[in-house]
């Protein structure tokens, strides 16, 4: 087996998501064979380093040996079960640990199978929490330029219109307020004052906000002040609108605690989890909620009150063991200030994009970095130019657009990032100057 024989077997058969797939016409896809800690390689023996974390979901490093263990000792004894009316030990176990280590009052876990998933599930609980209580509140409110998922209510409350536009007829209906222009308490201030704005006018109508805690991920990894979450969160208190803290991307320590919204000090309504949930390893999701909204649903059976939604693998037991095994190393192994050491020396590689003309600004939160491109036109898919010359040497690198970030997993070292950075600064200075 070669790379070009996979090559072409896949384009026979596969679909392959986020893609143009006429681009396959002149750009390789890339087989791998196998995987260990921050490298993918190919059948050819070609390695690549996972800066991405394999679309932000790997942590612990690939076919990593504790998290392998669990998930082949679970699979001898649990591989899945019909989650109602039947429960398990991995799910129980999980469950618990999730409402020790999330923010206070997230006390029930509802489980789904990804991302886009359970924010459906929060969008509809909060919705249907409110009816219970007697109130018809069929507006969602979410951030400018956020992302929530692609299933039909997870892209309505988005606002990145690549993603969006084709099917604005099938959406549901909501409504996008500011996000704070950057970093800055004074644009924190300014974009709540916003939302508080539209609560005073729509507040009776809006049933909750969502956004994405410090950092807006497909939104060209924006990042703002965690002043905002707390102005946020009060005025969503005072207006009784649920808020829905949408952590698939940031949670389980990506802004350099485990989860942004503990980071800022609050605690939403509905936290939504997926990504690392699991280490990379399988797909799992989990809406945490409290149990003031889970009461609004304990009813008897003719009240038609209770929550009425399902997906045949949640709670997958296999899902939930590697799940438990990732919560196991970052108990275990001191990872939370393993991160923050990591993450200042990103910073200090961060800093020498700065002098190049081609950079318009360099941010980081926690272990996400990102560099904003300026100067070039969508046509000139400059980000397809810094993905090629990533792989020509080593590194697997997936621009937003011109925007270059870093998620790599926690297991990377210093020489590791030394060379991703690396490899980075040299496609950005291989590219035509224009400003």
């Amino acid at each position: 087996m070669n790379n070009n024989e996979l090559r072409e077997r896949d384009l026979e058969v596969l679909w392959h998501p986020c893609t143009q797939m006429k681009d396959h016409e002149t750009l390789p896809l890339i087989p791998i064979k196998n995987a260990k800690g921050v490298y993918l390689e190919d059948f050819e023996g070609n390695r690549y380093i996972d800066a991405i974390s394999s679309w932000w979901v790997n942590l612990f490093g690939h076919t990593n040996e504790y998290i392998n263990q669990k998930v082949k000792e679970q699979i001898d004894t649990l591989e899945h079960v019909i989650l109602a009316g039947f429960s398990h030990k991995p799910i129980v176990e999980l469950s618990e640990r999730l409402v020790k280590l999330t923010p206070p009052n997230l006390d029930k876990c509802f489980y789904a199978d990804n991302g886009s998933s359970a924010v459906e599930v929060a969008l509809k609980m909060s919705y249907h929490a409110h009816l219970n209580d007697g109130a018809t509140k069929p507006l969602f409110v979410s951030l400018k330029n956020s992302y929530h998922g692609e299933t039909i209510g997870a892209l309505s409350v988005g606002d990145v219109e690549l993603y969006k536009d084709t099917y604005k007829p099938l959406l549901i209906r909501s409504i996008q307020t500011a996000v704070p222009k950057d970093m800055t308490i004074k644009a924190a201030q300014e974009a709540a004052q916003e939302f508080e704005e539209l609560c005073k006018q729509k507040g009776d109508q809006i049933s909750a906000i969502i956004l994405e805690p410090l950092i807006q991920g497909a939104g060209s990894m924006h990042m703002y002040h965690e002043e905002f979450l707390h102005l946020v969160r009060k005025i969503a208190t005072k207006y009784n609108v649920h808020l829905i803290a949408d952590e698939v991307m940031v949670g389980f320590g990506r802004t350099g605690e485990l989860f942004a919204s503990a980071k800022a000090g609050i605690s939403p309504d509905f936290l939504v989890l997926s990504k690392g949930l699991t280490g990379g390893y399988l797909p799992l999701s989990v809406v945490l909620t409290s149990n003031e909204i889970y009461a609004k649903f304990y009813c008897d059976y003719n009240e038609h009150k209770a929550f009425l939604h399902s997906h045949s693998y949640t709670g997958n037991a296999l899902a939930c063991a590697a799940a438990n095994a990732t919560l196991d190393i970052f108990e275990n192994e001191n990872i939370i200030e393993k991160n923050k050491k990591t993450a200042q020396f990103m910073a200090q590689q961060l800093q020498k994009f700065q002098e190049l003309l081609n950079v318009k600004e360099i941010r980081q939160t926690g272990m996400v970095c990102a560099i904003e491109l300026q100067g070039y036109e969508p046509q000139e898919r400059i980000g397809l130019k810094v993905y090629q010359h990533g792989l020509k040497n080593g590194v697997l690198l997936r621009p937003l657009g011109h925007i270059i970030y870093f998620m790599p997993p926690y297991v990377i070292t210093e020489a590791e990032i030394t060379k991703m950075f690396d490899v980075a600064y040299e496609a950005i200075v291989n590219l035509d100057v224009k400003i």
